[in-house]
């Protein structure tokens, strides 16, 4: 057993629960998200990690001569890092690892106004395959409010991007984000952004809180109020409703998420809106997740 040496807390999506961890960074590059408390701590500062570290913790992992199929680039944001930095990483995994079949890590949209997209293709034929992209929301009042430093433009050209250079794409939105202000509208652009960009990969989670809602009501001027379970599903429908995607997976599973929904758009849409039509009419019968079983 093989114990690298991480600068907790560490997150990653839940799709990378059998990756190799690899934190290139330390922290969040923005890390002023006021519903974000991911990176907050004070062990959390935003730091590159030395090369030669990442060499020393890969050939740790290679010495074990267990395979190793996925690696996942920690922590908030590795895509901050430079195109040299990000190739000598990846060239390092291949030498390290070679079994590695692919490479993914979080993205801010505003990572990627400093690489073209010939940088990404490079990268790509490097191993870099999936890029997890938190956009929040499609809608700019909404983004403003919670300082996210990004806009719809923002992130579709980001998402345009990725496409061009060949990678895939796995998009974050929050239900709930706009609070019961700004459902509506969060919900309809973000479907509208979604349209424009048709990701590969689509996820909703629920926007929680465990700290309270002391950072996001600094933006909202005091006025954010959480949705209920009902409203969740409301802004959930409208959401799908909106959607226009051909064939891209689609997933609400988080532990955040009531309802677990699970599908390909467009094909499922049908058979997603008539299981949300059943939590909203009939929510004891829908197989909801319990609160105490709720969680990031």
């Amino acid at each position: 057993m093989i114990s690298l040496n991480y600068i907790e807390p560490v997150f990653r999506p839940p799709s990378e629960a059998f990756s190799l961890i690899l934190q290139v960074t330390n922290g969040c590059s923005w890390n002023q998200c006021t519903f974000c408390d991911m990176y907050t701590a004070e062990q959390k500062r935003f730091k590159p990690r030395p090369q030669r570290e990442l060499d020393q913790e890969l050939s740790l992992v290679a010495r074990t001569g267990q395979p190793v199929r996925r690696v996942f680039l920690a922590d908030g944001d590795a895509m901050t890092l430079s195109f040299r930095r990000l190739k000598a990483i990846l060239e390092s995994i291949q030498a390290a690892l070679p079994s590695v079949q692919r490479v993914s890590a979080y993205c801010l949209p505003r990572n990627l106004n400093n690489k073209t997209v010939e940088q990404l293709a490079e990268l790509k034929s490097l191993g870099l395959s999936l890029l997890y992209v938190g956009c929040e929301s499609g809608d700019d009042e909404v983004l403003e409010k919670i300082i996210k430093g990004e806009t719809f433009d923002s992130s579709y050209q980001a998402l345009a991007k990725i496409k061009q250079a060949g990678l895939k794409s796995s998009v974050m939105i929050l239900n709930g984000m706009g609070g019961q202000m700004l459902s509506k509208q969060h919900a309809i652009n973000s479907a509208r952004l979604m349209n424009l960009t048709q990701p590969d990969y689509l996820a909703t989670l629920v926007v929680s809180l465990p700290n309270g809602e002391q950072r996001i009501q600094s933006g909202f001027e005091g006025q954010f109020k959480m949705l209920t379970q009902a409203q969740l599903f409301s802004e959930i429908r409208l959401f799908l409703e909106t959607l226009d995607l051909k064939k891209t997976i689609f997933r609400s599973d988080h532990a955040s998420n009531y309802l677990v929904l699970k599908g390909v758009l467009g094909k499922d849409k049908a058979k997603l809106l008539a299981q949300v039509d059943q939590a909203i009419a009939h929510p004891e019968q829908a197989g909801l997740r319990p609160e105490w079983q709720r969680g990031l």
